[in-house]
């Protein structure tokens, strides 16, 4: 009976022998048969003496995970090898889809071994100090196997998220643009200043290293054998090193190593997640004249989460001159007929690019039909799908504002009704239903639990 085979999915690291993992040597040690790209056989050339050697090219990977299948059924071991951790943008993936596709579980006698190696971005960042101390991502850029509007959202997702980002695949003789195209979307979110280490062939022969700014980044020497690696926004360059701050100096002084005022060793910055929401209150009592919108701009967080932290103000950390309060979720139908009683209204409509529309209506004017909430009159339509009101949440500014704030699934603003005063003030009348509906459909007030490290 022929003995089961067995298949070692082999990460070998950047290249150099020395970064080679021993589980790796071994591995390829125990082959049958090993295949590969023929870049990374070339590689590991010299490990290769009384071995079948099956070399493919660019675009043939489910070819590879086929042979590896069909042999290891012949009861041979085989080794597939890739440059760098081969479950990173490796092989490993592929043919486990090609397994599981075919019938094969962990139970089938054919064993299966992923053998971890360094991966092209822990290899590079090595190599031009510590780009990566603090979060980091990965995006490859080729469009070969994913649309280019999903990696575009990743991009944007990053440089939205302060990711330091590493970049696979970044530029081929035919994907010439792609790189510019991450550029452009990067600098939407960070400096041009932005360090950049662009390192091509780590730890091969032909090793070349640049450190330049993120406006310069598309006009380098860029190929498929070069990763990039785009620093955050605190990222530094110093003495010819790209370095991350993990983020120590927050809490401590970088020369004495004391804790700083406010902070404690051991526990979550005041800035943390039981926090940080106070430090939103602090805000708006320092910066009376700022609006939410402005604050949720200020600490890059949805419009819900100031408005919250709004809702947990004490009388001993009060949220400046705001008030709010969330209108219980079974209640928005209900709010929307309480709105005919409110009289005039400054409706506030916000585009995603920043425009404001401010429209004068009358609570009565407000029509729902068919989901939509609409205003139509000689001087204007307007049209809000109510089906996105998530969130509505009423909101006092000290006796300059009162009205409500319409907020979508992500906590952003979907419109906002305000009361209108005139030189005598508010109508005495609309103010009253205001203030009786805050109370009749305001959500309890739950304050937030303490937690300890």
């Amino acid at each position: 009976m022929t003995k089961a085979g067995k298949i070692l999915l082999v990460g070998i690291g950047p290249g150099a022998h020395e970064h080679m993992t021993a589980r790796a040597r071994q591995a390829i040690a125990e082959a049958d048969v090993v295949i590969g790209y023929s870049t990374y056989i070339k590689l590991v050339q010299d490990l290769l003496d009384g071995k079948e050697v099956i070399k493919k090219g660019m675009t043939e990977e489910l070819d590879r995970s086929i042979e590896a299948y069909e042999h290891a059924k012949q009861g041979k071991i085989v080794a597939m090898v890739s440059s760098g951790d081969i479950g990173v943008y490796g092989m490993a993936g592929p043919t486990y889809e090609l397994l599981l596709d075919s019938g094969w579980t962990p139970d089938d006698p054919i064993q299966v071994e992923v053998v971890p190696g360094s991966t092209a971005l822990s290899s590079c960042a090595s190599l031009v100090g510590a780009p990566l101390t603090h979060d980091f991502c990965s995006i490859s850029l080729s469009d070969l196997l994913t649309p280019w509007p999903v990696i575009a959202r990743g991009l944007e997702s990053a440089a939205r998220g302060d990711f330091v980002v590493a970049l696979y695949n970044p530029k081929s003789g035919r994907r010439t643009q792609h790189i510019v195209e991450a550029q452009n979307i990067l600098l939407r979110h960070r400096s041009p200043d932005t360090p950049v280490a662009i390192v091509k062939s780590g730890y091969r022969a032909r090793q070349h290293i640049q450190i330049v700014r993120l406006a310069e980044m598309a006009d380098c020497d860029i190929g498929m054998l070069t990763t990039v690696l785009v620093g955050n926004s605190s990222t530094f360059v110093r003495a010819g090193l790209m370095v991350t701050p993990r983020g120590y100096a927050n809490k401590y002084d970088a020369m004495t190593g004391e804790t700083r005022t406010g902070e404690q060793a051991g526990r979550s910055l005041s800035m943390g997640l039981e926090g940080w929401k106070a430090c939103v209150r602090q805000y708006l009592r320092n910066t009376p004249k700022v609006t939410l919108q402005q604050a949720a701009e200020y600490f890059a967080q949805p419009l819900a989460e100031i408005l919250d932290a709004v809702r947990l103000a004490t009388s001993d950390d009060q949220a400046g001159i705001f008030c709010a309060q969330r209108a219980a979720p079974d209640s928005h139908e209900r709010l929307l007929a309480a709105f005919q009683s409110w009289g005039k209204l400054r409706a506030e409509v916000r585009s995603e690019g920043g425009a404001v529309a401010e429209l004068l209506i009358n609570g009565t004017d407000l029509q729902e039909k068919n989901g939509w909430l609409s205003i139509v009159n000689d001087a204007f339509h307007l049209h809000i799908d109510w089906r996105k009101a998530q969130h509505i949440w009423f909101v006092s500014r000290d006796d300059q504002a009162h009205g409500i704030q319409v907020l979508d699934q992500q906590g952003d603003a979907l419109f906002n009704l305000w009361l209108v005063a005139d030189n005598s003030g508010f109508d005495s009348a609309a103010l009253a239903h205001h203030r009786n509906d805050r109370t009749q459909f305001s959500a309890p007030t739950v304050l937030e639990p303490t937690h300890h490290d």
